[in-house]
């Protein structure tokens, strides 16, 4: 089985940018996150064939796909042989124009880009996301029957994804190492690791968006990952839940036993 040669390690699948191991990080309790057990990734929709080999080689039971109804039909996943998909729609009971959920449409079209994402470093569309992935109905049922699942082996070893990879699936990530007694400065640095691992890879994306008539510095704030906006999330849980152990209790209702087998399942 592929992994990561060092923590956060980039594992590399060109035509699966961002992908990495969400592994290999110490807890407070000296324990470790498993290696080989939980992936993260961009969408499967561009899998090349010269790559495909190397993803299966991965051994993934079970593809999570975070996107919309639309994201999904707009550029289906490739799923790997012998995995099986998990339709978990986070963004389902809130705005359809919503900037995470238009990403495919922002990117194109620069008068929109500009309408919903200004020319500020942050944006306000994704730091109201990252609290409604706290308290928003279908974000709740999707992270609890995302997290559920992962507290059984049979699911495992396992892909995360959303289209980009970095804000439904970051706060899937950032919310799961921390759950499991990962510290809030590592998770941050996994966090932040895609503005190395992913933007590199949007190079055509800008240089498009450029010949469009657009300024490619405007898509920096949703292409990107911001501190602010995973300090957003945390913010949320925080002030309804007292702290991620709460989240995961009493905002997710997952059940003790399921808690105590997601950390039997993913520390060593």
């Amino acid at each position: 089985m592929s992994t990561p040669s060092k923590v956060g390690a980039s594992i590399p699948i060109a035509s699966v940018p961002n992908l990495r191991d969400i592994g290999g990080y110490p807890t407070a309790d000296g324990a470790t996150v498993r290696t080989g057990v939980v992936y993260r990734s961009t969408d499967l929709g561009r899998v090349a064939d010269g790559d495909v080999a190397a993803l299966e080689a991965l051994a993934i039971t079970t593809v999570f796909d975070l996107r919309t109804e639309a994201e999904r039909a707009l550029l289906p996943d490739r799923i790997p042989a012998g995995a099986q998909e998990v339709v978990l729609d986070v963004l389902a009971d809130t705005d359809p124009s919503a900037a995470p959920a238009m990403m495919q449409q922002i990117l194109t079209d620069p008068e929109l880009a500009e309408r919903l994402l200004g020319t500020g470093d942050t944006n306000d569309y994704l730091l109201k996301s990252y609290g409604d992935f706290v308290t928003l109905p279908s974000a709740v049922e999707s992270y609890r029957g995302l997290f559920t699942d992962l507290a059984r082996a049979q699911s495992t070893p396992a892909l995360i994804h959303c289209t980009t990879g970095k804000d439904r699936t970051g706060w899937a990530s950032a919310s799961l190492l921390m759950f499991l007694g990962v510290s809030e400065e590592d998770a941050f640095a996994d966090y932040l690791l895609t503005n190395e691992q992913l933007l590199p890879a949007f190079e055509p994306v800008f240089d498009k968006f450029r010949a469009a008539g657009g300024n490619p510095d405007i898509l920096l704030p949703i292409l990107g990952v911001r501190r602010a906006y995973l300090e957003a999330a945390i913010e949320q849980v925080r002030s309804g839940f007292g702290d991620v152990e709460g989240y995961f209790a009493n905002g997710l209702g997952i059940s003790a036993a399921d808690r105590d087998a997601l950390r039997a399942n993913l520390l060593t």
